[in-house]
């Protein structure tokens, strides 16, 4: 199933890195628990990180299992794989992919120019 190109909000994006970052799927409690722990003070409700992570489910970004009578919740994609599906559609908004690629290739640094020159040459 395709995933979504759809730019995740930035509470999305906290819930995914605090989904990335588990050695385990974790409860709606456990997401909220570790966000109020963040230390960015979000105090926020039961029902809204429920609401992002449904929101995540229905972008194909997490996956969740019944555990009791509650769910478990877990990332469908690693965190470099959906970093990769941002720039591809970055690049596809830029107009013209080819130069929005050169002039990104251009901003690396030399170790990341490095790696990219690696990966090129594997594929």
């Amino acid at each position: 199933m395709p995933r979504s190109t759809t730019r995740p909000g930035e509470l999305e994006r906290s819930v995914m890195n605090i989904l990335w970052d588990a050695d385990a799927p974790l409860s709606v409690r456990e997401v909220q628990d570790a966000l109020d722990a963040d230390g960015h003070g979000r105090d926020l409700a039961y029902t809204t990180v429920m609401t992002v992570l449904d929101r995540l489910g229905a972008k194909d970004m997490v996956a969740r299992e019944r555990d009791g009578r509650a769910f478990r919740y877990t990332p469908r994609q690693s965190r470099e794989s959906a970093a990769a599906e941002l720039i591809d559609a970055a690049l596809d908004a830029s107009g013209d992919r080819t130069s929005a690629l050169v002039h990104f290739a251009r901003s690396v640094d030399p170790a990341e120019a490095a790696a990219l020159r690696r990966a090129l040459d594997e594929m």
